[in-house]
């Protein structure tokens, strides 16, 4: 079946945040992540397959979304991608409404 992610609570994340080999990463739009944000990176849903290579220098990827649905779908498109075999992915469940 292949690698799978780890859905985390907002606690982890920001445990998990600070550790220079993690990066978060937002797929929302750009003008949501601009009204609201949690940190990280902004890489809208659309564009992650082109912007893997962002990524590479990191362990740990945290994917976070308004309600957990977008980044859902981009935890499991980092699962698959070959380049990301030896990384941890990691999904914010709920989302970042959990944070407001």
């Amino acid at each position: 079946m292949g690698k799978s992610y780890t859905d985390i609570s907002l606690f982890e994340l920001e445990e998990m945040a600070v550790n220079p080999d993690s990066i978060v990463v937002d797929v929302r739009e750009p003008w949501e992540f601009e009204e609201f944000n949690i940190g990280g990176i902004n890489i809208p849903l659309a564009d992650i397959r082109e912007r893997r290579a962002e990524l590479l220098p990191f362990r740990n990827i945290i994917v976070v979304c308004t309600n957990g649905t977008r980044s859902r779908v981009a935890a499991k498109d980092y699962c698959r991608a070959e380049s990301f075999l030896q990384k941890q992915i990691y999904h914010l469940e709920g989302g970042i409404l959990e944070v407001e």
